[in-house]
């Protein structure tokens, strides 16, 4: 059984400034309205309701906190980028996701989602800028791979690597589907590095 199925909602809060001082460690998934990030929380969770999946895009609108144990947490951020709401509250959305990467000491990691057939948009690299700037490991995670054939899959995870040496940092790409689990055994790796969870509690079902 993997660790992750022991993930529960702790608390929402609309900036950094209402979370709690936390000396444990928390990684961030973050990305575009649009992307698939709260299915991949459920997915790499083992459960279907536990980040808020919708049709329509930009529904994570807080910082959303998921606790594993008393010292490992996992954080949905506000989606951007995508979803039709006033400007105002997109560059709000922005300027709270810009605070926590920058201000958030027990950030280990963050987990980047972008659909595979539209990555590296301008505020996608805007993310993992400030995340290089802050010293933060980034997985890029090249989501909805379902939908392309591995020969064109496996073309853009190439050319998405090959763009990332200019990130000059810590930057790691794999390709992942919450569909199918492409992909998921590579996030567990990481995630369970980062917050630094036994090898044995991070393992296939």
């Amino acid at each position: 059984m993997s660790y992750f199925t022991l993930a529960k909602f702790l608390t929402s809060a609309p900036d950094i400034s209402h979370l709690d001082p936390f000396k444990g460690g928390e990684v961030a998934f973050a990305g575009r309205s649009n992307a698939g990030k709260s299915s991949a929380l459920n997915r790499l969770t083992r459960q279907k309701n536990l980040a808020r999946t919708s049709k329509t895009p930009g529904r994570t609108q807080l910082i959303n906190i998921f606790e594993l144990d008393n010292e490992r947490r996992l954080v949905d951020l506000p989606g951007y980028g995508y979803a039709k709401v006033p400007l105002e509250m997109k560059l709000k959305w922005q300027k709270s996701l810009g605070e926590y990467l920058q201000k958030r000491e027990c950030l280990k990691g963050l987990v980047v989602l972008m659909d595979i057939r539209h990555p590296l948009k301008d505020l996608d690299q805007d993310l993992v800028y400030w995340a290089v700037s802050a010293n933060l490991p980034v997985l890029i995670l090249l989501t909805k791979a379902d939908k392309l054939k591995s020969g064109k899959r496996n073309s853009q995870l190439l050319m998405v690597r090959e763009a990332c040496i200019a990130f000059n940092g810590d930057v790691t790409v794999n390709v992942f589907s919450s569909l199918n689990g492409l992909g998921l055994l590579e996030v567990e790796s990481k995630v369970s590095q980062w917050l630094q969870i036994p090898n044995k509690s991070a393992v296939r079902e």
